[in-house]
């Protein structure tokens, strides 16, 4: 090899650790900041489900430290032994676990030093996708005291219609249960009071076009409440 060659492969030898070194650094400080915001995202969404305005009175978002702040102050967070309902101690609330549903986290909002109301994941498919929430419940544990999706593949103009104040403020004062027995949560094409003139506890309206995300949706609800209920069961027994 002649001594040009030896020093056009050293060149791209040294160029190619450089890139590398330089690459890795970059990842690994995404990778951190990646991770901040899927924090921030989950815990904005959980103050979201328990009725925390998103918003200021500019209409701005409120920032990442108002967000941990309220967090802190008033939100816990354990996880849930899905055979026996218990609380497992020492649990990390991670996202990938949540999403793939390999753990049972759950959120709860401390007032005067009690536990008030309390948030879960929900997540289920979608029509293009799979559909991510959280659902925020009363201190009775059957009443539905808010909720909030915010990760979907859903069509715009139809289905996305799930993210929209309109859809998600139906669901408040809902039940998911009744005389002590889980109730199939239902979504209703054409509208609730078309089928039930007098209103029915276990329903919302369905969104029009939009019938396979809205039936998605009434069944993630019934089936990972379901999930929970073993936890729930235990409280309301006392």
């Amino acid at each position: 090899m002649q001594k040009a060659d030896r020093q056009l492969v050293r060149f791209a030898f040294i160029v190619c650790v450089t890139c590398s070194v330089l690459l890795s650094g970059v990842a690994a400080g995404l990778r951190e900041r990646q991770e901040r915001e899927v924090e921030l995202d989950r815990k904005r969404n959980v103050l979201i489900a328990f009725g925390v305005e998103s918003r200021d009175e500019t209409g701005r978002r409120i920032s990442a430290e108002r967000v941990a702040e309220i967090f802190a102050d008033n939100v816990g967070q354990v996880v849930i032994d899905p055979d026996t309902g218990e609380e497992l101690p020492d649990s990390v609330v991670e996202d990938r676990a949540i999403r793939r549903k390999q753990q049972l986290p759950l959120f709860y909002w401390m007032e005067d030093g009690e536990r008030q109301r309390y948030t879960m994941p929900i997540s289920g498919d979608g029509l293009w996708g799979r559909i991510y929430g959280y659902l925020a419940l009363e201190d009775d544990l059957m009443t539905i005291a808010g909720i909030t999706f915010f990760d979907h593949n859903e069509t715009p103009g139809l289905g996305a219609e799930i993210e929209r104040d309109w859809y998600q403020e139906q669901f408040r004062g809902k039940q998911l249960m009744a005389d002590g027995d889980l109730k199939e949560f239902r979504s209703i094409r054409g509208g609730v009071e078309s089928q039930y003139p007098d209103g029915n506890p276990h329903a919302v309206d369905g969104i029009s076009g939009a019938t396979i995300t809205s039936e998605s949706v009434a069944r993630l609800i019934t089936e990972d409440f379901r999930r929970y209920n073993i936890f729930f069961k235990r409280l309301r027994d006392g």
